[in-house]
C-alpha cells in the first residue's frame, strides 16, 4: 500500500491541500455573507452559482486539456481559482460574489477533471481501487481540517479569505514540481437523459435528489448556523460533522450494498437520513443532538451516490456504463443546482429550518421511489451485481469512470474461473 500511495503522493498531497482551501471558502461564504446582511434567498442564488460553474467545467476542461494540455489548464485554473477566493472581500455584493462563485465552481471542476486525469494515469487494474479510496479520503479528510482552520480568524475581515487563496495556490507546487507523464483525457459522452431513465429510473430520480441534498447541506449548513446564532466555531463544527459521517459510513454501506438488495439499502438510508433530519428539525439549536442529525445526514448522502452509480451499473453492459456515469454525473449537478435555491426559499420564508425541513422532504422523495421501484420488478441477484464504487459526489467523470472501470474488472475477476495446474 506504502508503494503504491508513494507513486501519487504528490497529487494526494496537493489534493487535500486544495480542499483546505476550498471546503474554508464553503463555509466562510454563508458566515461572511450573515455578516454583511445577505438573506438566505441571496446566498442561495450565490451557491447555486457554484455549481452551476462546477457543471460547466466539467464538461469544458477536457477540452480545454486536449487543446493546451495539462499542465497549462491546471495551472491557468489554480491562477484564477485563487484569485477568485481573495477577492471576495474586495467586493462583498450579491451582484460580485455569484459570478466570482460561479468561477470558482468552474475552476475546482476543471482540476478535479485534470487531477483525476493524472490520478488514473498513474493507477493500473490492480492499484486503481487503492488510489481512488487514498484520493477521497484526502479530499473528505481536506474538509473537515477545513473547518478548524476557520477558528483562527475573523471571518468579518479578508484574513481568513486570503488564507484559503494561499492553500490553493501552494496546493499546485507539490503536483507540478513532480515528474509526471502527461496523460490523454477521454471521457465518454453522457446517455441521453430520456434513456437513462428508461434504463435506470431509480438511479436517475435518486441522483438529482441526492444532488439537491448534497449541495443544500455544503452550501446553505454554514447560512443555518448563523440564522440560528451560532459562532463561527460552532458553525465550524456542524459543517465538519456532515462529512465526518460520510467518513465513517461510506464504508459499512458499502460493505451492505454488495451483500443485500441495493434498493432496499437504498430506502434504508434515505429514511435514515430523513429521520436525522426530523431530528435536526426538533432539536434544541444549542442541543447535541443537532451534530448527531448532522453525522446521520452526511452520512448517508455520499455513500448513497455510490449506490445510485453501481446500482445504474447492474442494469447495463460494460461498454455502457461510462456513458451513463457521465450522465448521472449531469444529473446530480443539475440537482445541485435547484437544491439551495429551494433550501434558500424555504429558509426565507419559514425561517432557518426550513433547511432541515426541505432535507427532509428530499430524503422522503428517494425512500418513497425506491419502495415504488420495489414493486415494479424483481431484485438482481446479488451475485449479478457490479462492486460499490467508493466516489465522492465532486468527483469528475473521470474519476467515476475510472471507478466504475475498476468495478467491472472486480467483478469479472471474481467470475473468472480458476486455473488448473
Amino acid at each position: 500500500m506504502i508503494s503504491v500511495l508513494g507513486s501519487v503522493w504528490a497529487l494526494l498531497l496537493g489534493t487535500l491541500l486544495i480542499m483546505l482551501g476550498n471546503g474554508m471558502q464553503f463555509t466562510l461564504i454563508g458566515v461572511r455573507g450573515d455578516i454583511e446582511g445577505f438573506s438566505a434567498g441571496t446566498l442561495a442564488i450565490i451557491t447555486s452559482g457554484y455549481y452551476i460553474g462546477f457543471l460547466s467545467g466539467a464538461q469544458i476542461t477536457p477540452r480545454l486539456i486536449r487543446n493546451v494540455g495539462h499542465v497549462r489548464v491546471f495551472a491557468a485554473l489554480g491562477s484564477f481559482m485563487s484569485a477568485g477566493l481573495i477577492a471576495f472581500p474586495l467586493v462583498t455584493e450579491a451582484w460580485a460574489w455569484t459570478p466570482l462563485r460561479l468561477i470558482v465552481g468552474f475552476c475546482m471542476s476543471g482540476i478535479y477533471v485534470t487531477a483525476e486525469s493524472w490520478l488514473n494515469h498513474a493507477a493500473t487494474n490492480e492499484t486503481r481501487g487503492k488510489i481512488l479510496s487514498a484520493y477521497m479520503i484526502a479530499q473528505t479528510i481536506g474538509v473537515i481540517a477545513a473547518q478548524w482552520l476557520l477558528s483562527l480568524g475573523d471571518a468579518a475581515t479578508a484574513t481568513l479569505f486570503i488564507v484559503a487563496s494561499i492553500l490553493v495556490s501552494v496546493s499546485f507546487g507539490p503536483i507540478l514540481l513532480s515528474v509526471m507523464p502527461t496523460p490523454t483525457v477521454s471521457v465518454a459522452k453522457p446517455m441521453s437523459l430520456k434513456r437513462l431513465f428508461r434504463t435506470a429510473p431509480l438511479g436517475t430520480i435518486g441522483t438529482f435528489f441526492l444532488g439537491s441534498i448534497y449541495a443544500t447541506q455544503t452550501g446553505m449548513g454554514a447560512v443555518f448556523g448563523t440564522q440560528i446564532g451560532l459562532s463561527t466555531s460552532q458553525i465550524a463544527l456542524f459543517v465538519a460533522t456532515l462529512f465526518a459521517g460520510a467518513l465513517v459510513l461510506q464504508y459499512p454501506i458499502g460493505w451492505l450494498s454488495d451483500i443485500m438488495d441495493r434498493r432496499k439499502l437504498i430506502f434504508g438510508a434515505a429514511a435514515l437520513g430523513a429521520a436525522a433530519c426530523t431530528l435536526g428539525l426538533l432539536s434544541d439549536p444549542r442541543s447535541e443532538m443537532l451534530l448527531v442529525a448532522a453525522f446521520l445526514a452526511g452520512g448517508v448522502t455520499t455513500p448513497l451516490y455510490s449506490l445510485f452509480l453501481a446500482y445504474t451499473n447492474d442494469d447495463l453492459p460494460p461498454d455502457e456504463m461510462p456513458a451513463a456515469s457521465g450522465g448521472l454525473v449531469f444529473i446530480f449537478g443539475v440537482g445541485a443546482i435547484a437544491g439551495p435555491l429551494l433550501a434558500g426559499w424555504a429558509m426565507q420564508g419559514i425561517g432557518p429550518h426550513g433547511f432541515w425541513l426541505v432535507l427532509t422532504l428530499t430524503f422522503v422523495g428517494i425512500a418513497v421511489y425506491a419502495l415504488y421501484r420495489m414493486t415494479q420488478r424483481a431484485a438482481t441477484p446479488v451475485e449479478e451485481t457490479e462492486a460499490y464504487l467508493n466516489v465522492l459526489p465532486t468527483a469528475s467523470p473521470v474519476a467515476v469512470e475510472a471507478a466504475t472501470s475498476w468495478a467491472v474488472d472486480q467483478v469479472e475477476g471474481a467470475q473468472e474461473p480458476p486455473r488448473s495446474e
